[in-house]
């Protein structure tokens, strides 16, 4: 279940490009699953050291997610 909740939430951090945290864990609750904000960030902790995605600060209890593009590749 944990493998599926972190490729859902990242998928849905990759459409948005842009979400708050509060947001993805209501889309998270509508979508069936069932989360809490302990859960959803011990997610959002793995993805951020993959560096697939960016977490930031927005206000007192809000954080912003971000996708990260992967870089581009050189020709050779």
């Amino acid at each position: 279940m944990r493998f599926l909740l972190k490729n859902y939430v990242y998928e849905k951090i990759k459409q948005a490009r842009s979400i708050t945290d509060v947001d993805l864990l209501n889309e998270l609750v509508k979508n069936g699953f069932d989360v809490n904000m302990s859960m959803l960030n011990k997610v959002l902790l793995k993805l951020e050291i993959l560096g697939l995605i960016s977490v930031s600060w927005v206000g007192k209890d809000k954080r912003r997610i971000e996708f990260i593009e992967p870089p581009q590749q050189q020709p050779t």
